[in-house]
């Protein structure tokens, strides 16, 4: 009992230390909590991802009725993302169950594939504006045309959805940066509405997909929650008082030390 007690508490932390970072920084807290569930809290990677996205689906559907409200999000683009990313999602989860149980090389795939995509938020944070102005400047390099910008959205879509559903992470800095790519018309909230809104059947489809492979820890999704919601509300008070520039800096350095940890592990 008191074994279940103290799991409970560590997994209301990891909540709570998650959405203060998400809360101050913005970033999706895919990219935080699953590593920090498998390095610090020892979590089996196959049940971090599940859990991670089925936490996600629930949060990133609050974070889309708020966008929707405000009309900031693009429901044409949303349309394209999903209509590759679900799927890609939904052939990697029948690729993992006719894998069967998972092996010990499996998880360290799993394990490779979240270092990677930790990797590829935390360079997305760094040289995101670099490429934008990269984009501003070199608008004819960029896909051109209706029909090249739909095939483009969609295979974006696609491979974000693969990795999302192996990993947990890659819908958030990741999706933003390339949705900017695409479309950089797009007001900054719009950019957020639309990258969390597609977010939001992906990871549904995605963490139900790991519920029927049985890699969802309702236990821990519990604690997650109770601990995040609150914390969010407060990085977000805090972040006002502290240099964006500063966090971001420090969320890229921390995502980069532990990307290099998983990719070696």
């Amino acid at each position: 009992m008191l074994d279940a007690l103290q799991g409970s508490l560590h997994y209301v932390f990891s909540g709570a230390l998650v959405g203060l970072l998400v809360g101050l920084t913005g970033v999706g807290g895919g990219s935080l909590m699953t590593p920090i569930l498998t390095l610090i809290f020892g979590v089996a990677p196959t049940t971090a991802v599940g859990t991670d996205l089925a936490f996600a689906a629930i949060t990133k559907g609050i974070g889309t009725a708020a966008h929707r409200l405000h009309g900031n999000v693009k429901w044409d683009i949303v349309g394209l993302l999903c209509a590759g990313s679900l799927t890609t999602a939904t052939a990697s989860i029948l690729v993992l169950k006719q894998l069967g149980p998972i092996s010990k090389d499996w998880v360290h795939l799993i394990t490779f594939s979240i270092g990677v995509s930790v990797l590829l938020t935390a360079l997305s944070l760094t040289v995101r504006a670099r490429i934008l102005e990269w984009v501003k400047k070199n608008p004819k390099k960029m896909p051109h045309g209706v029909g090249l910008k739909i095939v483009a959205t969609v295979l974006i879509g696609g491979a974000i959805g693969l990795l999302v559903t192996i990993s947990s992470i890659g819908a958030g800095a990741i999706g933003a940066t390339l949705i900017l790519m695409l479309y950089p018309h797009l007001k900054t909230a719009e950019v957020a509405g639309t990258d969390i809104a597609y977010a939001v059947p992906l990871t549904a489809l995605a963490g139900f997909g790991h519920w029927w492979l049985g890699n969802v820890d309702f236990t821990l999704l519990f604690g997650l929650l109770v601990g995040s919601v609150p914390a969010i509300w407060l990085g977000a008070k805090l972040s006002s008082t502290l240099p964006e520039k500063l966090t971001r800096t420090a969320l890229a350095i921390t995502l980069l030390l532990v990307g290099i940890k998983l990719v070696l592990a």
